[in-house]
């Protein structure tokens, strides 16, 4: 049998997907399984999974209608399975799943704008639903595929080459972390497509935490974020102003998923960080604001959402359009109003619960 995966949608999406593809690989030892994945973080956390035969990096964005139509088409009729990895509701994951041309074509059937996205073009459906994990819609793909139930679903997983393990452990002790400081990862940032910064907390609240923090517990804190973060990142290591703090800036997304492993703590936005934290089975404080937390809450991790839970929330489900705010007092009042107070008081809470476990 021969399964091509597509993960088209961002670094997170693709992340939740390894469960599924560990229990896939598990029951079709003898598969040949490949993946396409759009972004180059995407690329990295699967790179070295050693569930994939084929990893196939493809910018469909940066290479033009063109161009990816004739990639496309070299893959047409190759494949006997073809899964899109939920959550992936667009019109052109759905032609692309089409084009392809494998007999079954699986994905989740949305319940917002499954018929005008073009869902109808795959021929194998599970019912989107709205308090199910990410994680758990793309295995119920799997075991639709299988035709078998599956009862315990993995962890999610990110391989690491020596490489990145050593320069993780260099980046350590230059920054003279040993293994008695009490380190805490912070990402300030998150996602700014379709509108999606407005998911994030401020950064002025990042700065005063971070302060709280540095004050009560003499923690190390490590700034983590993407290039396209880094001024992001300097303001909030200048707002910080502490020898304590450090902006964590690397050549590839694994080598600083590699630093994070060596955090106690990791606070965060919504965003593939979160997920990369779980995937390492870190201690997590998920900052929500209008997503709905049953797709993306920290899986099998110790976690602990931090939110306001307002009768408006969530209001963001899986669809093409924009993030928007339908309040007429205070817009994204979900995550303007969630004070450095009420979040430092969650964070000292869930600390007294990891020390006692």
């Amino acid at each position: 049998m021969k399964i091509l995966i597509l993960a088209l949608s961002g670094i997170g999406d693709a992340l939740m997907f390894s469960p599924a593809l560990k229990l896939l690989r598990k029951s079709n030892p003898k598969a040949q399984i490949d993946m396409i994945v759009m972004f180059k973080g995407a690329k990295e956390i699967y790179q070295h999974n050693t569930n994939l035969n084929n990893l196939i990096h493809f910018d469909f964005l940066k290479q033009g209608l063109i161009k990816s139509l004739k990639f496309i088409l070299s893959l047409r009729r190759k494949y006997d399975v073809s899964i899109n990895v939920y959550p992936s509701n667009r019109k052109e994951y759905n032609i692309i799943n089409f084009l392809i041309g494998a007999e079954k074509r699986f994905a989740v059937k949305y319940k917002r704008m499954h018929f005008r996205n073009l869902g109808w073009l795959n021929n194998n459906l599970v019912d989107e639903n709205d308090e199910t994990h990410n994680v758990e819609s793309n295995v119920k793909m799997v075991m639709s595929l299988l035709k078998e139930r599956i009862e315990e679903i993995p962890k999610m997983e990110i391989f690491f080459s020596k490489e990145d393990e050593e320069f993780a452990k260099k980046f350590l002790i230059q920054k003279i972390i040993n293994e008695n400081h009490f380190v805490i990862g912070i990402h300030p940032g998150c996602s700014t497509l379709k509108n999606h910064i407005k998911r994030r907390w401020e950064p002025e609240k990042f700065i005063q935490l971070s302060k709280n923090l540095i004050s009560r517990y003499d923690a190390r804190i490590l700034i983590f974020g993407g290039p396209d973060e880094k001024e992001l990142k300097d303001f909030i290591l200048r707002g910080i102003n502490s020898d304590n703090a450090i902006s964590i800036e690397t050549e590839t997304l694994l080598q600083s998923s590699a630093i994070m492993k060596r955090c106690n703590l990791f606070i965060t936005n919504d965003s593939a960080l979160m997920h990369i934290a779980s995937a390492l089975q870190l201690n997590v404080i998920a900052l929500i604001g209008p997503t709905n937390f049953h797709y993306i809450h920290p899986w099998k991790t110790n976690h602990r959402i931090v939110s306001l839970n307002l009768s408006c929330s969530p209001c963001f489900f899986y669809s093409p359009k924009p993030l928007r705010c339908s309040r007429s007092d205070i817009k994204f009042k979900c995550i303007k109003e969630l004070s450095v107070d009420y979040v430092f008081s969650e964070i000292k809470s869930f600390i007294k619960q990891m020390e006692i476990n």
